[in-house]
């Protein structure tokens, strides 16, 4: 990567209408504010179809390690499609709020609305639908099964399904596909368009300068098709069920831990058959990033095993991961890919061996700079400490805003920042945070968008450990404006990241 710089924004958070961010005007209208910004890279989180879990959409909670979210597709290409109205839209979606994304409200209207589309698309006759559903008949026929039998069955977890289609056999397959045909191909359909759209989107940017980075979750649903059809790739039981589940032990984001109720991968496995289901899932994340953040990178090398049905995190333990073995394996099969390790957490010397091994850049997240009680000055997120082949920001998707951050400190971590940039007062420490992030060694220098904003931490996309209102900040789009990327095209320029 040469020295530039990158915004980071979720899909989710555009201002689209209709109820969440998506592939239409809103999403070329924010790669042209980045072109005009001097940005480089768009950063967003993963793109994966998510399962409705009736408060939080999470986009690390993918019910499928291949598929698209079918909330992005964009509405306003299927009416000049001619196969929606833009009356049955605003009927539907248009009372909506722009602010925040409402996931009850989208599962039951957005995708009667889709539905709608596909029964009057005449799809099953459309040559370029005919080879798509073929080239991707691999993963698209479990998806698609696995999407219509879980809403046949009141979207229940396939745990709680009748033992013959929980199971996946191959006489249960062929009854369910021959019921519920419409209905699989429905999900076919989603998929089709969700990928004819975003790779206009992708091809947009591209030829703008500007190059898409996005999250492959190290983990998938214990509800997902992935689970489902090939659970001999996962710790479960006869039933599906996880027999332990995936976590991280406490650390500043939890005191006791965080419990994300994943399974856990049988790694030997996966290595029995070459890593086939890891460098599919990889080859994919290549046909919707031009760069791919290799999520929870620690987990590579150790990763953290919480028996099922516990409290907390708290009785966990490491056990070894593929270490470099994967991704030599998704060398020769893929050749070389430009990946980023997110290597926060817990980092043992093991870990920045895989990392320095590896020879991905990793992250360095300001936020975690000034923590009190760290030796003076060898804290490694520290500015002075940043490498060429890093990728620098202020502050993920999973941390406050900075300034929600700077608002919200103790006074000693508020002497710590003073202390190291020489300014006081909020304004100043985050103007100062800001400077220090585009000024750094670090090849890439990422800021969430809320940073460049000076959005305070109600703006916040996620906070750990919580539920009911996560994923569902949305921009205003009259914050996008010239001057605005005038401003940031400045201070991207002042530090060499621009042209």
């Amino acid at each position: 990567m040469k020295r530039s710089a990158g915004i980071l924004l979720p899909l989710f958070c555009l201002p689209s209408p209709y109820g969440i961010g998506c592939m239409d005007k809103a999403a070329y209208d924010f790669v042209d504010f980045l072109a005009s910004a001097g940005q480089k890279y768009w950063q967003i989180l993963p793109l994966s179809a998510t399962g409705h879990g009736g408060s939080d959409d999470s986009p690390y909670q993918s019910i499928s390690a291949f598929a698209g979210n079918p909330y992005f597709i964009s509405l306003s290409d299927l009416v000049e499609e001619g196969v929606l109205s833009a009356e049955e839209c605003e009927d539907a979606l248009g009372n909506l709020p722009y602010d925040k994304t409402d996931y009850d409200a989208l599962h039951e209207k957005r995708l009667s609305l889709l539905r709608k589309a596909y029964e009057r698309s005449n799809i099953s006759g459309n040559p370029d639908f005919l080879d798509f559903v073929w080239d991707n008949a691999w993963w698209l026929d479990d998806y698609a099964t696995f999407a219509a039998v879980r809403s046949f069955f009141g979207e229940t977890a396939f745990s709680q399904w009748p033992e013959d289609i929980r199971k996946h056999w191959g006489f249960a397959l062929d009854h369910y596909r021959r019921e519920l045909y419409f209905d699989i191909e429905f999900h076919k359909y989603l998929q089709f368009q969700f990928f004819r759209q975003w790779k206009k989107l992708k091809d947009y940017a591209n030829k703008k300068g500007i190059s898409i980075i996005g999250d492959v979750p190290i983990y998938v649903s214990p509800d997902s098709a992935d689970v489902w059809a090939h659970p001999e790739l996962f710790r479960v039981d006869s039933n599906g069920k996880p027999t332990d589940v995936a976590g991280c032990p406490p650390d500043a984001f939890a005191e006791e831990g965080q419990m994300w109720g994943n399974p856990l991968y049988r790694w030997e496995q996966h290595r029995n058959t070459d890593y086939g289901w890891w460098r599919s899932r990889v080859y994919m994340a290549f046909r919707l990033y031009d760069v791919v953040r290799l999520d929870h990178f620690r987990g590579f090398d150790e990763y953290y095993v919480i028996p099922a049905g516990s409290e907390n995190a708290l009785n966990g333990h490491w056990e070894k991961g593929p270490n470099m073995e994967l991704f030599c394996c998704i060398r020769h099969h893929l050749g070389d890919k430009q990946f980023i390790a997110e290597d926060l957490g817990f980092v043992t010397d093991s870990v920045r061996q895989l990392v320095q091994d590896s020879g991905f850049p990793n992250m360095k997240v300001l936020q975690f700079a000034f923590d009190v009680g760290d030796t003076y000055g060898k804290n490694p997120y520290l500015p002075h400490h940043h490498g060429e082949n890093s990728v620098v920001y202020t502050g993920t998707h999973d941390n406050d805003t900075l300034l929600g951050w700077l608002e919200s400190m103790d006074t000693e971590q508020v002497a710590r920042l003073e202390e190291y940039f020489r300014r006081k007062g909020t304004e100043e420490l985050h103007k100062a945070v800001m400077d220090a992030a585009m000024g750094s060694a670090a090849n890439l220098c990422i800021i969430p968008l809320q940073d460049h904003l000076q959005l305070d931490g109600s703006h916040r996309v996620n906070q750990p450990g919580t539920v009911g209102k996560n994923w569902r900040w949305r921009v205003n789009k009259n914050l996008l404006t010239a001057e605005r990327a005038e401003e940031i095209l400045h201070l991207t320029c002042r530090f060499g990241r621009g042209e």
